[in-house]
Order: C-alpha cells, then structure tokens, then sequence
C-alpha cells in the first residue's frame, strides 16, 4: 500500500468526499492564512524596555526572547493541529490565539504586574481545566454558566482591543495628554507611512480572497522598510528596520518556567486570570469550530458539531502544551475556514498544516527581522474582521444591548479584556432583573456577578498594590 494510500484510508478521505490531493492543498491555504502568528505572537509577547509589557528574561536581548517564543509558537502550533488531525480528525488549524497573547502581555504582565512565569502558569492551569471538563463533557453546563449576550460580544470587544493596539504601533494612533489619544503624525513620520501602506496593502489582498494575505501585506511592508533604508531614502534611526535581528533556537530559559510561576500566586487573582483565558478560550473555540463547521457541512441537523468534544480536547491539550513551553493559549483559527473551503474535510488537512509549522522553524532568522510596526498590521486587520461577531446581538433587545455594550466598550477603554467581561457578567443580572425577566438568571450569574464587584473594589480602592 503507496502513502497516498495509507493517508486515504487513516483518514477516511474518501468517506468525506474529499482527495489526498484536495486535503494536500487545503492544508497549504489553511497555513498560509493563519501564518501571519509566527511572526505577530512572538511581538505581541516580547518585552521591550520602556515601551510594552511581556515577557523579558535576564541576560538575554528583545530579540532573542522573540526568537525563542517564535520557535515555541511553531512548536505549540504544531503538537496542538497534530493532535486535531490524529485525534479529531478534522481539518482546523491551531495555534496560540490572537487576543489572548495581549491579555497574557498587556492585562496580566503589564496591567496586573503579574510575573510572566506565573502567567504560563495561568495558561497550563486553564488548558488542564479545559482538558478535565472536555473529559467529563461538561461543556453544555459551562455554556449555559455564561450571559449569551457577553459570549457574543467578547470577539468584537477584542477585535477593538487589537485594533488600538495595531494601530498605535504603526504610529497612526497616539497618546494626548487632552484626549488621552489622537491621530499621529502620519503624513511626517516614516513609520506610519509605511504602516498605512502596508495596511491597505494588506486589506487589498484580503478583499480579493488571495491567500496569506497577512503574511504578504506583513513580509511586503518589512521589504519596502529595509529597502528604503538600505536605499538611503530615509535615515537609519527612523525605525523602519527591526532594531536587532540576534535569534537564537534554545527555548530553555521559556519551556518549564512556569513551574517556577506556579510558586508565586495569589489565589484570588490567579483565579481571574484562569477564568479569563478559560471563558476566551472555550468560547472563541467552541464559536470557531461552528463556525468553520457550517463552511464545511459538518453540522448536523440542529446546528451542532458532532463529536466537538474531540476538537475541544485538542484545543486544550494544544493550550496546556503551549502553556509549558512558553507561549499564550492556543485556540482554534477561523482562517481554517479557508482550507476548508478549497475542499479540507479530514484531518490530514490539519496534518499538512502542522508539518509546515515545523517546516518553518528553519525560517525563525526571517521572523526576528520583521519590524514591530509590520507585524502589527495584522492586528488591525484580523480586528476589523472580528467587529463582524456584533450581528449575532439582539440589540433590539435592552436586557443584551447593555451586557454587551459594556464588554465591548470597556475592553478597548480598560486596555483589558479581562475587566470588559467583567463588566458584562456585572450588568447581565442587574438589568434582567430591573426588567422583570429574573427567570432568564440563574445563581451562577448572581455568583460571578459577586465576585466580579468585589475584585472591581479590590482592584481600583487601592486596599492592595497591583500586583499578585
């Protein structure tokens, strides 16, 4: 029996009306869409002295800690979409999830002055709780444990959080101390011009469906930089070219670090972390395989996805393996959509997409070169696209509009998804109560609500520092 053979009949292939050469190419479209994360995690996670939050490790440079959590994206995005092609047998690609690395950064190390050793800590305990409720098939109890209107509206409120953050790295949003932001300099600085002509580069190519559209508009925008400057076309010191390009493939100082993490914890805002990267995980991925599913025909006749538990566990395993390397939880990518849609129904489209990831390790040199302002670029784009979750609201509805309202306004407010949540699971009760529809909460709402109040009081009376 030939390869081809042996993949056909590992994956029923046939049986799901597909070809090894349809799963082949679909693989392939799968990992160009979602490859853009190799090199935008590795910059959303990366320290840089007096400028963001995240992981800074002593004796090493910015870029070396990228180049490390570049080879540790690879490798969690690879173990996670193996285990969806071997165990699920689906054809969804995964890897450490957008809006999540910013919460890991920006919220947890940045906001909450958390070391990032016992952020990883949050991020293995989270996928382990995901991996026993999976096991337990817990997933409808914890489904119903949430407001609908705040699980529908926690993908826009990210997409706004992203975008702010895109677009103050390239430049174009500024801080003001009358309006606390502001539009830059664009027209006199070099970095926001580029940034806008990489930006509407990309959107171009993501309009006409090419491809790696991302990855493109990021590696074109990074080309036009370094050629300018190598060109003399503008000054060295404008900020166009990475300030160092150092990497380095020893992951040491990141795999295990979060044993150390495990060390340092203060329970109650432990907990928040792990419910946060829990509540966005779960329900991003849970949203993402329906989703995908519909693209696919996977669903049955009431709209579900058979079998979820088994794409579910991947996710969690994928998350709890990412966690003990180094990086933010993994999730499930919507861009798996693409593939599916040139004809991936089985798991050896994951496969496909899983042996790139590893293929690209060779590739982490050209990912340590990419400026930050480039990278960032798929922040806003992958933003804008999530806005799109606001149309799953009943905004006719005032009991949803407000939950919803205040997660997604509170997030890009707050600089943190985790109080934009919050602040939904906060109002959800008191406005269905003032209503008349106290039959619609039930004591786990009352029970978050709670103890969301309390860690809001906590948190800003100064009755403790910032930090855990």
């Amino acid at each position: 029996m030939g390869l081809t053979e042996t993949l056909d009949e590992y994956f029923d292939v046939q049986e799901h009306g597909s070809s090894v050469r349809t799963e082949l190419l679909a693989g392939l479209t799968t990992f160009l869409t979602m490859s853009y994360i190799v090199v935008v995690n590795p910059a959303i996670l990366t320290a840089i002295p007096d400028v963001k939050p995240g992981i800074a490790i002593a004796g090493y440079s910015p870029g070396q800690v990228e180049s490390m959590i570049t080879v540790v994206t690879l490798l969690a995005a690879a173990v996670a979409t193996f285990v969806m092609a071997v165990y699920a047998n689906r054809p969804f690609g995964q890897a450490p999830g957008l809006g999540l690395n910013a919460f890991f950064a920006f919220t947890v190390v940045g906001a909450l002055g958390v070391p990032w050793q016992t952020a990883l800590a949050a991020v293995v305990v989270e996928g382990i709780v995901f991996i026993l409720l999976t096991a337990v098939g817990a997933r409808e109890y914890v489904i119903r444990l949430f407001p609908e209107p705040v699980k529908f509206a926690v993908g826009t409120g990210i997409g706004l959080f992203l975008a702010i953050i895109g677009l103050q790295a390239m430049g174009i949003v500024v801080d003001d101390a009358a309006t606390l932001i502001t539009l830059g300099a664009v027209a006199a600085d070099p970095v926001a011009i580029l940034s806008v002509f990489g930006l509407f580069l990309t959107f171009v190519l993501y309009a006409r469906g090419v491809p790696g559209s991302i990855l493109i508009g990021i590696l074109g925008t990074s080309a036009v930089g370094w050629l300018l400057t190598t060109l003399g076309v503008v000054s060295p010191d404008a900020g166009l070219v990475a300030g160092s390009t150092t990497t380095t493939y020893d992951i040491t100082p990141l795999a295990g670090a979060f044993v150390s993490g495990l060390g340092n914890v203060e329970a109650f805002s432990f907990a928040l972390i792990v419910f946060t990267f829990f509540f966005v995980d779960f329900f991003d991925t849970a949203g993402t395989l329906v989703g995908v599913g519909q693209a696919g025909g996977f669903l049955d006749a009431d709209g579900n996805l058979p079998d979820i538990d088994k794409p579910l566990m991947a996710d969690a395993v994928g998350t709890t393996v990412g966690g003990m390397l180094g990086t933010s939880t993994v999730t499930t990518y919507i861009e798996s959509a693409a593939g599916v849609e040139e004809g991936g129904r089985t798991g050896l489209t994951a496969l496909v997409v899983s042996l790139l990831f590893l293929v690209s390790l060779a590739f982490v040199p050209v990912a340590a070169a990419i400026p930050q302002y480039a990278s960032h670029i798929a922040l806003v784009v992958i933003g804008v696209v999530m806005l799109g979750n606001v149309v799953d609201i009943d905004w006719s509805d005032v009991t949803n509009t407000i939950p919803a309202g205040m997660t997604i306004l509170v997030m890009p407010f707050t600089y943190s998804i985790a109080y934009g949540i919050a602040a939904g699971i906060v109002s959800y009760p008191v406005v269905k109560a003032a209503a008349g529809e106290s039959e619609d909460v039930r004591l786990g709402h009352w029970a978050l609500a709670a103890a969301f109040v309390v860690y809001f009081f906590v948190r800003t009376s100064g009755v403790i520092q910032s930090q855990v």
